[in-house]
C-alpha cells in the first residue's frame, strides 16, 4: 500500500467528521471501542472487573429479562449509535421500541440511528464524560431516560427527559428506581451495589407481573 493510502490510526483526543472517524475505526480491526463525542475521539481505558465487566453483565441480565418479557422491545449492548454527525457512541447498554412508535431505527449500514428510549452506562465516578459530555449529547438528542451506574462512587443516576431537561428520577422506600417510559422496568439499586443477581432479576420479575407492565404489552401489540 502506498502511503498516501494508508489510513491514519485513531487517537485519542482527534478532532473528526463523522465519515473520518468510522473509516479510522474500520481500518482498525482490533480495536474494540472508540466513541465520538462532539466531534472528539474518545478511546476509554482497558476494562476492569470491579469497575466494569461484572456491574455490566447484571446490567445486561436485568434489561435482557425485562425485554424477553416484553415483546416489541429490542436491547443491545456496546452497540454502534449514530445520533448525528459529530456523535458516533457505542453505548454499554439501551432499550428500544423495535416498531412503530420507537424512536430509533436500524439504517442500511445494519448500525442504529435516532435515540433509543433507554441508555445506560457503567462510568467510575461523577468525573466520567458519561455524565458531562455524554449526558448532552443525550439530552440533545431526545433520549427519554438515561441511566448511569457510577461504580466507585456506589451510585446509580437515572435522568429523566422532561421539558428538554434531565431530572433525576427517585427511588421508593426500599431504594428501588421505577423506569416512568417502561412500566415494570424496576432497579434495585443497594442489591444492583451488591452484586446480587438474584434479587435484581426478582425486581423484573416482580415489575413485568404488574398491571402497568401488561398494559405496555397491550400498547405494544397495536
Amino acid at each position: 500500500m502506498a502511503i498516501r493510502d494508508q489510513v491514519p490510526p485513531l487517537c485519542a483526543g482527534d478532532r473528526l467528521s463523522r465519515d473520518e472517524f468510522e473509516r479510522r475505526y474500520a481500518a482498525m480491526p482490533g480495536l474494540k471501542t472508540a466513541e465520538l463525542v462532539e466531534g472528539v475521539v474518545y478511546m476509554p481505558s482497558p476494562v476492569r472487573h470491579v469497575h466494569h465487566g461484572h456491574p455490566h453483565s447484571l446490567l445486561t441480565g436485568w434489561l435482557l429479562h425485562y425485554c424477553a418479557a416484553t415483546p416489541g422491545l429490542e436491547c443491545s449492548t456496546s452497540a454502534t449509535l449514530r445520533l448525528d454527525q459529530d456523535n458516533v457512541l457505542q453505548p454499554d447498554q439501551l432499550l428500544r421500541i423495535a416498531g412503530t412508535g420507537g424512536n430509533s431505527r436500524v439504517d442500511g449500514d445494519g448500525y442504529l440511528t435516532g435515540a433509543p428510549e433507554l441508555i445506560v452506562e457503567v462510568a467510575a465516578s461523577t468525573t466520567s464524560y458519561d455524565l458531562h459530555q455524554k449526558l448532552e449529547v443525550y439530552r440533545r438528542a431526545g433520549v427519554p431516560e438515561y441511566l448511569v451506574m457510577r461504580t466507585a462512587d456506589r451510585q446509580v443516576d437515572w435522568f429523566v427527559l422532561r421539558a428538554g431537561s434531565y431530572r433525576p428520577l427517585a427511588p421508593d422506600a426500599h431504594g428501588t428506581l421505577r423506569s416512568e417510559r417502561f412500566p415494570g422496568l424496576w432497579l434495585p439499586v443497594p442489591a444492583l451495589l451488591a452484586g446480587d443477581a438474584a434479587a435484581v432479576l426478582a425486581a423484573v420479575a416482580a415489575g413485568t407481573g404488574s398491571p402497568e407492565h401488561a398494559a405496555l404489552r397491550a400498547l405494544l401489540r397495536q
